[in-house]
């Protein structure tokens, strides 16, 4: 069986498990209690997002995983804000999307053992979206945990990627 094919039987699995969740919610009434609560309806968010992750797991196909961490981090931000009634954070919150991106793309190439392009790839996603939380944080009212200084951040990121630039020019001429 191909990865194409396993892909789509997982997909296919997915769908008749949202299926049998919604039609499980339709007739049981504590079910239907949970999964309309005003507190916990992120928490679907979260369930779908690991649901991906055990379709990604049991059809080994990683690049499942990417959304799966996709799903699971926007539910987790939507949980808390709920829980909080902090909704005006989504103002730099969003940039953490990225960094969801990068854990996926870490866990995606671990499973398919590259190692190497999972730390580098995922890692960078991650640094990426922590400088861009850490700065738009800043200004937008949320955690001011570097005050004024956070463009240096954003200066140490570019000078990261200039270096990394640089290093990955002098190997390509070996």
């Amino acid at each position: 069986m191909d990865r194409h094919q396993r892909s789509s039987i997982a997909f296919a699995l997915i769908l008749i498990l949202v299926g049998v969740w919604f039609l499980a919610v339709q007739f049981i009434p504590a079910l239907q209690a949970f999964a309309i609560s005003s507190r916990t309806w992120p928490l679907l968010i979260v369930a779908f997002g690991v649901l991906w992750a055990a379709a990604a797991l049991v059809s080994w196909t990683p690049g499942l995983l990417v959304p799966a961490s996709i799903f699971s981090g926007i539910g987790g931000l939507l949980y808390y804000q709920n829980a909080t009634g902090d909704w005006e954070s989504w103002a730099y919150a969003w940039t953490l999307i990225p960094g969801f991106v990068g854990v996926g793309v870490f866990f995606s190439g671990l499973l398919e053992g590259k190692l190497r392009a999972a730390i580098i790839g995922g890692g960078w996603l991650v640094i990426i979206s922590g400088v861009l939380y850490l700065a738009f944080s800043s200004f937008l009212g949320g955690p001011n945990w570097l005050g004024p200084y956070w463009p240096v951040l954003v200066i140490l990121l570019g000078v990261m990627t200039l270096v990394q630039a640089f290093f990955r020019g002098a190997r390509e001429l070996r």
